[in-house]
């Protein structure tokens, strides 16, 4: 696998903690940051394979987020990770950028599965 870089990004302690848990278990280098700006800090330059984010979190939300990677890297395969389920989010969130949505809460191996498809 080659050590696949990912990005995510969510306000959540305990979802961090669970996304970098079991992303880990995939066998993934997982960076972690709490909101969209620290996440736009981190993604920088740097060659990150996939970013994962949050909508809903304070100073950035995960929209702002997904343009202004979309600014700096157009490739990127964004996933969404996030309680939000209705369809004009969603939109929003294509719109913005993002290749996926996955609602929270997750399963673990569900979770990997995407993880997995999107990175053929």
């Amino acid at each position: 696998m080659g050590n696949l870089r990912i990005l995510a990004v969510d306000d959540s302690a305990t979802m961090r903690s669970l996304v970098q848990q079991t992303l880990g278990i995939g066998g993934y280098e997982v960076t972690l940051a709490s909101d969209g700006k620290e996440g736009i800090d981190k993604f920088g330059d740097s060659d990150y394979d996939l970013v994962i984010t949050d909508i809903n979190m304070p100073v950035m939300d995960g929209l702002t987020f997904i343009r202004e990677v979309r600014k700096r890297n157009a490739d990127v395969p964004i996933l969404t990770l996030t309680t939000e389920s209705e369809e004009n989010i969603k939109q929003k969130g294509a719109e913005a950028g993002a290749n996926g949505w996955i609602i929270k809460p997750f399963r673990p191996a569900q979770f990997l599965d995407i993880i997995k498809q999107v990175m053929q």
